[in-house]
């Protein structure tokens, strides 16, 4: 999500302030606030971008569909310190596929990854035909999935993953890291299932290796945030002591995830082989 920087020659979205009240209404009062941004995809490919913001329930979802039909969507919940990543793949009914396969992978939440709900919620933009294109690229993460979320006891976790993962019921994922960092903060075990360890994980093949398409195998799936507003940008000015927030910085950002699954045919998309 892009916004200018201090010079105003490149208006791109501009973060509403305080000096301008008769904006106010358009905000609502806590209600979801959502931004439809045209942004430009790693490939070079041009898509749009749904950006909303509750700043009552202190949460950011993003969504955006790629050009092979995926939907992509991103939530960050910053009461609960949990992120949930949510990707909608368009399956292959000519290989016994159903019309779509869901995988969710839910990790912590950093606060510094992304602009706070109430600022998001008012981020508005002067040229809505433009196509937006991150300023920062941000260094790819490869995570490891490696426990599995109980569906049914997932509100424990984030009141937003029973409405974000309902069609990923079988196949929701995080870390064992996370794990730790959210039974210290008193989130029950219940809300978490074993996956084959990673030894045991180590010793299988990854799915792209794999022919027989009964075979347990390691996935690999892939994803990109195009573009999000990663922080926000503070200007100076004579006339004001102290300096004050004027836009925001884009950034883009590259995430992989390897996990567990029963049969080849839940991964069909990882058809080749790739350094561990």
């Amino acid at each position: 999500m892009r916004l200018p920087g201090v010079p105003l020659a490149r208006p791109a979205l501009l973060l509403l302030l305080p000096l301008l009240p008769l904006l106010a209404p358009l905000l609502g009062t806590g209600a979801p606030a959502e931004l439809r941004v045209r942004v430009r995809l790693p490939d070079g490919q041009v898509t749009e971008e749904s950006l909303q913001a509750d700043s009552d329930a202190d949460s950011i979802s993003l969504e955006l569909r790629k050009p092979d039909g995926t939907l992509v969507s991103f939530t960050a919940d910053f009461k609960k310190d949990v992120k949930i990543f949510r990707a909608l793949i368009l399956g292959e009914l000519e290989k016994g596929q159903s019309q779509f396969q869901a995988l969710c992978f839910v990790t912590q939440l950093q606060h510094n990854e992304i602009i706070p709900s109430e600022a998001m919620a008012k981020l508005r933009q002067k040229n809505p035909r433009a196509v937006r294109q991150a300023e920062e690229v941000r260094g790819p993460e490869h995570l490891h999935m490696d426990v599995a979320v109980n569906f049914s006891q997932g509100a424990l976790l984030s009141p937003h993953l029973h409405n974000v993962c309902a069609e990923a019921v079988d196949a929701i994922y995080t870390r064992q890291e996370d794990v730790r960092f959210w039974l210290e903060q008193g989130v029950d075990t219940s809300v978490f299932e074993a996956l084959p360890k990673a030894s045991e994980q180590a010793e299988l093949p990854r799915c792209g290796q794999v022919g027989d398409r009964g075979k347990p195998c390691v996935c690999r799936y892939g994803l990109s945030l195009a573009w999000y507003p990663c922080m926000l940008k503070y200007c100076h000015s004579r006339d004001r002591p102290m300096p004050y927030k004027c836009g925001i910085r884009s950034c883009q950002k590259s995430y992989s995830f390897d996990f567990y699954v029963p049969q080849r045919q839940l991964c069909l998309w990882d058809e080749d082989p790739y350094p561990g």
